[in-house]
């Protein structure tokens, strides 16, 4: 990879909404770095597919909650290794629970991969381009949070703490042309949706105007906007993909 190469880094770009950011992003022309948790066969497959399509993708196995392991990570395989154009925090978990039975660690878990995970990455990008004076951070938060959601106290939480470390992060970063946005997908066709009972199912799209769920692809759409040139006067702003739901 030479100096002159463009990067982007998706987390949790091994399926799902990250699969989709990955493969929309080389399309765009970026050599894609993309991390997994678990599955590296799922990893693998995403970079073959951007292989096929012409395009570059490596995979690496990363755990956003691990500060000391990002902070490594970015030196050694991001620093220098070319330009840094792109950080998309997908990274995600959920830990469901009512808040009268919701378990410390489940908290935790779900705070400190889907916000604090977000935030050291988000750390080590920026000393990246703050030096370049230049730079695209999107970070993907959700429909829940802004509106809430019964049974995802931390999941909504997080999500909400990420609009507000996009907001003062676009503050701090924006007089050296760093942009940072955030995407927030409604109910989206993944893994975690499909499990979902029919019943539910219909529920949700009586709720949602355009009468269909998501696609990951509509997602990956918002995000390969903000990360071009065409969204370089776009900044601490929040782009909603719900099909027109909100509440």
């Amino acid at each position: 990879m030479t100096s002159t190469q463009r990067i982007a880094l998706v987390t949790g770009g091994s399926r799902g909404i990250g699969a989709a950011c990955a493969k929309r992003l080389a399309a765009d022309g970026f050599s894609v770095y993309l991390t997994y948790v678990s599955r590296p066969e799922a990893a693998q497959a995403v970079c073959e597919a951007i292989a096929a399509g012409g395009g570059t993708a490596r995979a690496f196995a990363l755990d956003t909650a691990d500060r000391d392991a990002v902070a490594a990570f970015f030196g050694s395989e991001i620093k220098d290794q070319g330009v840094l154009q792109v950080l998309v925090n997908n990274a995600g978990v959920t830990r469901d629970g009512l808040i009268m039975r919701m378990k410390d660690e489940d908290w935790d878990a779900v705070i400190g991969v889907n916000l604090s995970g977000a935030f050291a990455c988000l750390r080590e990008a920026a000393k990246i381009m703050l030096k370049q004076r230049s730079g695209r951070i999107v970070n993907i938060t959700s429909v829940v949070g802004m509106t809430g959601n019964a049974g995802q106290a931390n999941y909504a939480s997080a999500k909400a703490g990420l609009i507000g470390l996009t907001k003062a992060a676009a503050l701090e970063l924006a007089s050296r042309g760093v942009t940072v946005n955030a995407v927030a997908p409604g109910f989206i066709e993944t893994d975690m949706t499909a499990s979902l009972p029919e019943k539910v199912r219909e529920e949700l799209l009586g709720r949602i105007p355009l009468k269909r769920l998501g696609q990951a692809e509509d997602v990956a759409a918002a995000v390969s906007y903000l990360a071009s040139d065409q969204a370089a006067y776009v900044t601490g702003q929040v782009l909603s993909v719900n099909g027109g739901m909100y509440m």
